[in-house]
């Protein structure tokens, strides 16, 4: 049963940092890199889905966002390297692993109603 808690949170928060990263990385590219102006209509719906997932947790919501900065960590080094093109260094990996196991301590200690 935690597990599936786990994987079941875990994957609902990587989904949510990639909507979050999508809903900043757009205004980045038409703020510094002279993307269009348009940009900002499909930065401003990944936001709001980004808000959106964040409600679809059984926890409070400050234990939500502690749980989620770990996986948004993680997320965050994948996308550097994925879509930026930057060579994570071992202790970025080890970091994000760090980040991960707290996040998955936090979601081991939910219950219902907490």
């Amino acid at each position: 049963m935690r597990t599936r808690l786990i994987l079941r949170t875990t994957l609902l928060f990587v989904a949510t940092a990639i909507a979050e990263i999508v809903g900043c990385f757009l205004p980045y590219l038409w703020l510094r890199k002279g993307g269009s102006i348009w940009l900002l209509a499909p930065a401003a719906a990944s936001l709001a889905i980004f808000v959106w997932l964040l409600t679809l947790h059984p926890a409070a919501s400050g234990r939500v966002y502690a749980a989620y900065g770990g996986v948004y960590v993680a997320t965050a080094l994948v996308w550097l390297r994925f879509v930026d093109g930057v060579k994570l260094s071992t202790l970025d990996w080890a970091g994000a692993a760090v980040a991960l196991f707290g996040m998955a301590i936090i979601v081991s200690g939910w219950s219902k109603g907490s």
